[in-house]
This record gives structure tokens, sequence and C-alpha cells, in this order.
């Protein structure tokens, strides 16, 4: 049985000698196991200590041996075992937890000494370098002779960089990365993305800049991906529109979606209420979505879009006369917020009371109203707004709805009263 992890070994007797020990951890690989002494020609079970420095090793007697365990902070991949003989404290920090649980019942059971024989140990060797070698948490690859053909990446990798490797899907060795937190894929031939890439769990960094990505997955926004995602760059690929549910990302810090073919922002966007720094040069974006001027932002960039001065006289009916029964009561769901869910109604039902629309007087819209847009000034969101033009201006059309003509005329009058055209 095994166990890598720092290891300190504190003598007790340094104290009463005027002496202090280094405070300071050594990678280490610990083993339980048998070894025969060659005077008495008997078998115990020891501990084996080996560094580095000494593959060879020093054991410790563990039958009757061990004073205590300090398991306080085992959770934290820390442990104290207290030696009898020598006076020694093995102070065990860095450790896989449950590694370090496992190998701490072993030592109990060797203590006590009465059920080593139910013990999965072998004959005590001495270990190799690489055995003391630390987990390696950052790789980087940036050319196809560098990529990794046979062999797998390290489990423990928390970043991961991959470019200019002509890789065209998600390698899914990398999907197996339970660690990662970092993941970089830029400057490849990536066309879609797995929905696998949802499952890493401390996904916070996602870097996927001069692809060929033609969509990013809806299955993404639903994925763990919610909870920890703070940074996406998808700048520089082919994405003429983002899924509806993009706005589910909702940890979102940093957002680059500059140099695609985008449309539209989704609905909902103005959900993401932790971003502060967002991106979208060089698209084709006409207008930004209602809900965009609920972000507070501290950067924001969208020079480059097709950005046109709107009036508010030009709209789009969609009112019907008189409402749907269906669109009454969606309404009527959203403004006193009723609960629902799928287990109640239709699924897609579910989406489309999600988002909703809200018009300027507070009520919600779904299926029926009036749409325009109108120049805003972009200081309104972000503290620091690039230019959005060559005109050194900082305007852009949002998107305004109107639930009925009464609204639509009110905001008409505020219009005229305020001298807009």
């Amino acid at each position: 049985m095994r166990l890598q992890c720092d290891v300190e070994v504190v003598n007790r007797m340094l104290p009463t000698c005027g002496m202090r020990s280094r405070g300071k951890g050594t990678r280490a690989v610990l083993s339980i196991g048998r070894h025969v002494d060659k005077t008495t020609s008997v078998q115990h079970v020891y501990l084996l200590i080996c560094t580095g420095r000494d593959k060879a090793g020093t054991k410790y007697k563990l039958k009757e041996n061990i004073e205590k365990f300090f398991t306080l902070f085992v959770d934290e991949g820390k442990a104290t075992v207290r030696l009898k003989e020598p006076a020694v404290d093995v102070c065990l920090s860095k450790a896989n937890v449950n590694s370090l649980k496992n190998f701490l019942s072993a030592a109990r059971l060797a203590d006590k000494g009465n059920d080593t024989e139910v013990l999965p140990l072998s004959t005590l060797v001495p270990i190799r370098a690489r055995d003391v070698e630390r987990p390696k948490k950052k790789l980087t690859i940036h050319s196809q002779k560098e990529y990794p053909l046979t062999s797998s990446f390290p489990s423990s990798l928390e970043q991961l960089a991959i470019s200019y490797c002509r890789l065209s899907r998600v390698d899914t060795r990398v999907l197996s990365l339970q660690c990662l937190r970092r993941l970089d894929l830029s400057n490849n031939y990536i066309k879609r993305l797995p929905a696998a890439l949802g499952d890493l769990a401390f996904l916070a960094e996602l870097i996927l800049t001069s692809n060929h990505l033609e969509a990013f997955p809806v299955t993404l926004c639903h994925s763990g991906l919610q909870h920890t995602l703070q940074y996406l760059d998808l700048s520089q690929n082919h994405l003429v529109c983002l899924p509806i549910h993009f706005g589910r990302l909702r940890e979102l810090v940093q957002l680059k979606l500059d140099s695609n073919r985008l449309t539209q922002l989704p609905p909902g966007f103005g959900r993401l209420t932790k971003l502060q720094s967002f991106s979208a040069t060089h698209n084709q974006l006409p207008f930004l979505p209602s809900d965009f001027l609920h972000l507070r932002l501290q950067n924001l960039d969208l020079f480059g879009n097709p950005f046109n001065q709107n009036n508010p006289f030009d709209y789009t009916m969609h009112l019907t006369f008189p409402l749907t029964l269906l669109e009454m009561a969606s309404r009527a769901v959203v403004n006193h917020r009723i609960p629902y869910g799928p287990q109640l109604i239709p699924a897609h039902l579910c989406e489309d009371l999600e988002l909703a629309k809200r018009c300027d007087c507070g009520e919600a819209c779904l299926g029926a109203f009036i749409e325009t847009a109108i120049t805003m000034n972009m200081h309104l969101v972000s503290h620091t707004v690039v230019l959005v033009d060559d005109m050194a201006g900082t305007d852009a059309p949002v998107q305004r709805y109107f639930c009925s003509l009464t609204c639509y005329s009110a905001f008409l009058d505020s219009c005229l009263q305020r001298g807009l055209r």
C-alpha cells in the first residue's frame, strides 16, 4: 500500500536540544509492507518513507508503535502519525484525501497487529525516481510534434494549453481530466464542442480562439459550467448565433466574441449579472437585446458592428386582437410569479415563460408585442466603452418591447417630449 504526498519527519527530542525542525515537507512515497528482520528472521510490518534523495528509504516499525493519530485536517489532505520509537512525528500534507484515509486505516490495523493478514501488503522495495515526482499541474503544447499520440495526459493537470496542433475535435483524453481548471484549445480546426466538456467539474476558463466553431452547444448551457465557467473566449470563429439559454452561464466574468458572424445576441443575455468585461467586435449585430441594459460592466467593446441610428417611430407589430388565451395565461403566470415547471406544463412552454419579454410598464409579453429600437449611450452599461463606430460614438441601438398600443403610444409621447426623432 502506497501514498504519495509531502512528508516531514519531526524528531520530538529536538526542542530539548535547543533545535528546530525545517518546517517544510519533502515529496515522498510512503509504503506499508512486510519486511523480514535479518537478525531474528521474523517478519514485521513497517512504514517505509522514500524521497528523491533517499530512494532506499527509512523504515519504522508499526506494530504497537503508534502513539496517536492527528486527523483533524484529514479532509484537507493533512494528517500526523506519532510514533513511540523513535520519538518522531510523521507529518503528511498535500495528499489525496481518499488515499490518505485508506492509508491511515491500514496503519491502524498494522499498529494493532492482529489484522495484518487481511491487508494487501507486499514486500517493501526501494522506489524509482519518477515515483516521487510532484503531480504535474500545467502542460503547454504548441506544435504537432509535442502532441502525445499514445500516452495519456497527467490526470493531475489543472491547466492545459494545446495550440497549433491542427485538432479537428476535442480529444477524449482531455475530457477525462477532472482537475482541469483552465483549457486553452486556441488556433486549431475544431468545429464542434462535445457535451462531455460540461462534465469538467472545475473548469473556470475556456479559450477557443481561432477555431472553426459553427455553434456553441446548448447542452453546455445546462451543464455544470453554469456554476464554474468564469472566462470564455470564442473569438475568431464562425458563430452565427448563440443558444437562447446562453444566459444560464451566470458565473461568467469575462466574455469575448470578437470576429464572428453573430447577427444577434440571445434573449436573456442580461442575466449574466457577474459579467465585467464583454467584447463582440467585428460581428454583424444590428442592435442589442433589451435586457442588455441590465448589465453593469467595467469594459465594453462593440467596434465594427453595423449599428444604425434607429427611429423609435419605426416598429414591428406582433400584436393580435384580441390576445390569445395562451398569451393572456402566459402573461399572468409571469406577472404574478406563479410557479411552473415541466412537471406541470409542457417543456416548450417553460422555455417561453423563462424568456418572456418585458414592456416598459414592467408587464410581460411573450408572442404578442410591438418591437422597436432606440439608440442609447453605452456608458449607461459600462464604465469604459471602446468607440462603437468610426465617428467616435459610444451609442448603440437597443431593442424595446411593448405589451400594448397604450404602452407604445406613451413611449412615443415621451420621445416627442425629449425631442427625439
